[in-house]
């Protein structure tokens, strides 16, 4: 895995505990490393983020870097991907743009409709890889979008969430839920708990992405929520907690670390353990 090469990269560079390296939240020092992606979902390859779980104490934690020096990108690698495997990508590569997106409007026109084109590409192609997974073209879309959600060029000069993946993290490192599941199970809870906050996005992203414009706000706001959700299950992925087997003792469990470690995620950082509580119970 790529993340795991940049973390083994900055252990050798630094020669300090590799788990220290994550804690402390930036490897100082790294060897150069390329990458070539097999598993398209997460950017690592042309960003300097990796995040890395560790199973003794069920944590997940992220950490910055550099960027490989280079990456191959060929579509033909990921003929050999489970079904579930490119689901998993597709959601988090989704996610990626969502995390970025759905926070304050009107700060960037350009980053907007930049976004809104890779969750638009993505929505489109997710059906046709289901039919025929090796297209080479709609598998060359699919890489590239994942390497455009989180490359650092959607993101310029607006704010950011991230809560949704910080809690997914949390569902990995207890349970095992892969990465882009977790996302999938999150992502529809933040938005309904925090529908509020993210109005004015929800409804242009109601509008541009699904082609909601009728009705009141708060039921376009809905819409846009309970047509995310479906999306997510479109690709074939479950998502609540209960189709996973998770139930309210670890709910309480992640509001209890967030407490504990002073969180407070997404754009308004205002989403604290109680927060996240909320969230969860909501993806029952």
């Amino acid at each position: 895995m790529l993340d795991g090469t940049k973390l083994i990269a900055a252990g050798i560079a630094d020669e300090m505990d590799a788990w220290e390296i994550v804690k402390q939240g930036v490897a100082k020092k790294q060897i150069p490393f390329a990458s070539v992606m097999t598993v398209p979902a997460t950017g690592s390859e042309m960003n300097g983020a990796a995040v890395i779980s560790r199973d003794e104490t069920q944590e997940k934690y992220g950490f910055s870097g550099s960027y490989p020096q280079f990456s191959i990108l060929d579509p033909e690698v990921t003929y050999s991907l489970s079904e579930y495997q490119i689901a998993c990508g597709l959601a988090d590569a989704y996610t990626h743009v969502l995390e970025q997106y759905m926070t304050t409007p009107g700060q960037s026109r350009l980053m907007d409709r930049w976004a809104e084109g890779i969750l638009l590409s993505i929505k489109e192609i997710a059906p046709a890889i289901k039919e025929n997974p090796k297209d080479y073209d709609l598998m060359a879309d699919y890489m590239l979008a994942a390497t455009l959600a989180l490359n650092d060029f959607i993101r310029m000069g607006i704010t950011q969430d991230w809560a949704t993946h910080q809690i997914g993290h949390e569902l990995t490192a207890l349970h095992g839920v892969t990465h882009g599941h977790s996302l999938a199970i999150v992502m529809p809870g933040t938005l309904r708990v925090l529908k509020e906050q993210k109005k004015e996005k929800l409804l242009q992203y109601g509008e541009r992405i699904f082609g909601i414009t009728q009705g009141t706000e708060v039921t376009r706001v809905n819409k846009a929520i309970e047509m995310t959700e479906q999306f997510y299950r479109s690709l074939g992925l479950t998502t609540r907690l209960s189709e996973v087997g998770i139930g309210k003792n670890t709910i309480e469990t992640i509001a209890t670390r967030f407490n504990e470690r002073g969180a407070a995620f997404g754009e308004k950082g205002n989403v604290t353990g109680d927060v996240t509580r909320e969230i969860l119970l909501s993806c029952l």
